[in-house]
């Protein structure tokens, strides 16, 4: 630890070269070129949690893996979410089951475990995982870097570069085009995967902004142009 600020995880990108800055320049949506997908996607946004309450930015996996879970007011947001996916799953026709996908996060993690023992209190739905929920590090938080565990504040000094340039790693910032690159990638994957599903997406505010611009097809610089997700609100994606 250097100054109160956790090193770069090694999960994340270093951008400390130009020739890296220019890499994660180049990356696409991967849905850029996709007219149809086989399944449906769904986003969760974490229930409020220990993070939230404490005002602080939690982005470092050896942190955000082990701390910052749901406060009281979160677990009782998941379990309610939970409710909204089963009435969300019965509208839908031709779905064969769902599929629980989630960051590592703690806070992400706990929620999809309460939607997970939700979905498995209705017998009439399968679940592609019967034991658990699945978990991806491509869902992680964006990372944050100087601003890591500092107070939530300075997510509105991410945004303003964020507007001017996707490809920005002010701070050591993930760039937009990372988390896009990431996020777009896991789902093309698990279209590969599954068919009339509907999977949900159990993550983190930014990472969630990044994957709607994404569906939309629109510049990630927009992403604080979509309706905000709030904490634990279910949300369907619509691929433009």
């Amino acid at each position: 630890m250097l100054g109160g600020i956790l090193s770069v995880p090694s999960r994340f990108p270093s951008f400390n070269s130009a020739s890296r800055i220019r890499q994660f320049a180049s990356m696409t949506n991967h849905l850029t070129n996709i007219t149809s997908l086989q399944n449906t996607y769904c986003v969760i946004r974490h229930g409020r949690s220990l993070a939230n309450e404490s005002k602080v930015i939690s982005s470092h996996p050896d942190v955000a893996t082990i701390q910052h879970g749901l406060s009281e007011e979160g677990i009782k947001q998941a379990k309610a979410v939970g409710n909204d996916v089963l009435k969300y799953y019965h509208t839908l026709k031709s779905c064969e089951g769902i599929a629980i996908l989630t960051s590592d996060y703690l806070r992400a993690l706990e929620t999809a475990r309460y939607v997970f023992q939700a979905v498995a209190s209705d017998n009439n739905i399968p679940l592609f995982r019967s034991d658990d929920v699945g978990t991806d590090q491509r869902l992680r938080e964006r990372w944050f870097g100087e601003w890591d565990g500092r107070s939530d504040k300075h997510y509105v000094d991410v945004w303003k570069d964020d507007v001017k340039d996707s490809s920005h790693t002010v701070r050591g910032v993930e760039s937009i085009d990372s988390v896009m690159e990431r996020a777009t990638e896991f789902v093309l994957e698990w279209d590969n995967k599954l068919s009339n599903h509907l999977i949900l997406l159990v993550a983190h505010g930014d990472v969630l902004q990044i994957t709607q611009t994404a569906f939309a097809k629109l510049s990630g610089t927009e992403h604080r142009n979509l309706e905000h997700l709030e904490t634990a609100t279910l949300r369907p994606l619509i691929l433009k």
